[in-house]
Order: structure tokens, then sequence, then C-alpha cells
């Protein structure tokens, strides 16, 4: 009884900011900007206009997410090496504690005419490159953004494999290629795949950036629903873009929890 009880404050939260706000989004969803009831917004999300959105969505969201995982991995066995493994994590998730809005002004300075990437390009004898406002600056900051979130659960996986399976693979003779495709990887698929939950997610609605670093050259889902909302005010559009963008991220949580029956199983050497 005493458990039901304590239940109780958890299922309203659940109720008040969970399942009513996503009820509200769908309800809207099926009403056009006049209030009238409609089917139209659905109609128009699979315009080819917006199926080219979203399929620039997830490309974004993809190039995100391999980059962080490229940069996070290599990174995560690093740490694992060191002797002071908190101090180099806490160095690395220092900048999570600073606001996003100045992070994103501060690449904004960066990537400027006039900023430190020009300066150095230019003292290096190269010609001045106009990063801000380009794809490649929104990588850069997503990526740069995103790291920690990524390299935390893998370091956590990779800092819990036991020194002597990777002695055993050596010993074995296996090279330190096979330790990392046949030993670290298998192991630490977990992490992997919870870094890729934690990137992969949010990238897709990424609406900030892509406006203060693209100047909305970059349009996402996330930007879509910023716009549909805050700009034509037409909240059964803006409602359906976010029905179809958590059904995509339920579907990347399908996809990337599933069960890895190779997981805690170290693969022939």
């Amino acid at each position: 009884m005493m458990r039901r009880l304590l239940f109780i404050p958890y299922l309203i939260w659940i109720v008040l900011f969970v399942v009513a706000p996503l009820g509200l989004m769908v309800g809207y969803s099926f009403f056009d900007i006049s209030g009238n009831p409609t089917l139209a917004n659905y109609g128009a999300f699979f315009s080819s206009e917006y199926f080219e959105m979203t399929l620039s969505s997830f490309w974004y969201a993809f190039l995100i997410t391999l980059f962080s995982l490229l940069i996070s991995y290599p990174l995560a066995l690093a740490i694992r090496q060191t002797k002071h493994k908190m101090f180099w994590l806490l160095l690395i998730i220092l900048p999570t504690w600073i606001n996003l809005l100045l992070k994103t002004y501060a690449f904004i300075g960066m990537f400027g005419k006039e900023g430190l990437v020009n300066a150095v390009a230019t003292a290096l004898g190269f010609a001045e490159q106009q990063l801000l406002f380009s794809d490649i600056a929104f990588i850069i900051v997503s990526v740069y953004i995103f790291i920690p979130f990524m390299l935390l659960p893998i370091f956590n996986a990779v800092d819990g494999i036991e020194n002597n399976l990777l002695s055993a693979a050596r010993d074995l003779g296996a090279s330190k290629w096979d330790v990392l495709m046949r030993v670290l990887m298998p192991l630490s698929l977990p992490g992997i795949k919870t870094g890729i939950q934690i990137v992969f997610i949010p990238s897709l609605s990424l609406f900030m950036i892509t406006r203060l670093i693209t100047g909305n050259k970059v349009i996402t889902l996330g930007t879509a629903i910023e716009q549909q909302f805050l700009t034509t005010e037409n909240w059964g559009m803006g409602s359906t873009i976010g029905v179809f963008l958590i059904l995509a991220m339920m579907l990347v949580m399908t996809v990337t929890s599933g069960r890895n029956k190779e997981t805690g199983r170290v693969g022939r050497l």
C-alpha cells in the first residue's frame, strides 16, 4: 500500500508533463490555422518539401552522431589509460555547464570574417574562409556540443572492461586492431548505442544553432516546428511535424535499444 502511495506523485508528474502535452500536440495536429478540423496537415507533411526537410534532418543528425562517435571513442580509450580519469572527464564535461546560447555566440565570433579562425588562416598564408552561415560550421558546433554526451556512456562501457580480457587476447596472438575490433568494440557496444541515442535524437530537433550559426540556411524539423509555431502561427502544422518527429525518435530508440546477441561475448580471435 505504501509503495502505491509513493507512486502517486510520479504518476501525476507523468500525466501532467508527458501524457497531457503529447495529447495536446496530437489533438492540435488535426486542426488548420483557422481552427477547423482537418487532415490536410498530414497530407502536407508528405509533400516533397517536408520530405526533403526530413531527409535533411536525418542526414545532419547522422553526420553529427558519426563525427561525435569518431572523436569520442578514441578519446574514451585514451582517458581509460590515464591515472587521473575523473580529472580529464571533468575537463571535458565543464563546457556543458556553460549556457548553450553563450557557447553558440562564442563560435559566431570565432567563425566570423574577423574571427580567430580567419586570423589564424591569414597568418598561415591561407585565404579568408566564410565558415559562418555554412553547414560545415553547423556540424562543427553541434559536434562540439554533443561530444561530452557521447563520451560519457562510451567511457563507462570501456572503463568497465577488465584488463585481463585484453591481456588474454594479446597473449593469444591478437594484434591491437584485433583487440579493438573483437574485444573492445563488442563489449562496449551498449555504451555506443546509448551515446547514439543521446546524440542522434536531439540532433533531429536542433533549431537555435541552425538559426544563429547558419542563418536558417540549414533547415531541420526542429527549425520547421519553431517557424510554424512562432512565425506563421500554424499550430496544427507545427504539431503535425512534432508528431512525426516523436515517431522518428521512437524508431531510433527501438533500433538502437535492440538486444545485441554479441554483447558480453568476445569475438573469435
